[in-house]
């Protein structure tokens, strides 16, 4: 039978674990190289630095020229802390109460959605100026809607189509189009929360 040598394998060695330590020494000079390593590394790199660091202020102070009658150097810890003022302070609560940034919403996005529709339909149901110098007003879509059947549409000129191709078809399209303003279900609640109130307080 051939033994482990011949496979190339080498038999390992036995420990001798009953001091309860290593008998041998630690590498003082593997630290000590590792150590003088570091330290040339580390002074090595903050040179570096420090070149690197000149190299860029050189390039912007020749781009900045030298001091005129517009600029100066002044040494921002001479000025300390600057006061604090209270009216700057009032301002800068109130911007941040009307505008935070950033504005996180309290709701999933129901009551924005809400509002919106609400302000479109205070613009579509009631009269508004446009332009009050140009005597422009902004009418209820009710009344756009009579005064458009009573008047009709203008006719616009006809549009010169090219013929079709072979194969081609003109698009049909169904009417209508829309259904007009729908509102989300969110909105139907609150519409069906109000009505029961209402009933409620009669």
């Amino acid at each position: 039978m051939p033994s482990h040598s011949e496979h190339g394998g080498h038999e390992s060695e036995k420990v001798d674990a009953s001091a309860g330590f290593e008998r041998s020494d630690t590498n003082v000079t593997g630290v000590a190289v590792f150590l003088i390593a570091l330290l040339i590394f580390v002074a090595v790199t903050g040179m570096l630095c420090y070149g690197i660091g000149k190299v860029i202020n050189a390039h912007l102070n020749k781009e900045d020229g030298p001091n005129g009658k517009w600029t100066k150097t002044a040494d921002v810890r001479q000025l300390g802390n600057m006061p604090s003022s209270p009216e700057l302070q009032n301002k800068i609560a109130e911007l941040t109460k009307s505008f935070p940034t950033p504005r996180v919403q309290t709701d999933d996005g129901n009551q924005d959605v809400a509002d919106l529709h609400a302000r479109e339909s205070l613009l579509l149901d009631n009269y508004s100026w446009v332009d009050r110098r140009a005597g422009k007003v902004r009418i209820p879509i009710e009344r756009a809607m009579e005064l458009i059947a009573e008047r009709g549409l203008p006719v616009a000129p006809a549009v010169q189509t090219p013929p079709l191709l072979t194969g081609d078809g003109r698009p049909a399209v169904t009417l209508p189009l829309t259904d007009g303003f729908a509102p989300t279900a969110y909105e139907q609640a609150e519409a069906q929360e109000a009505a029961k109130t209402q009933q409620a307080q009669k």
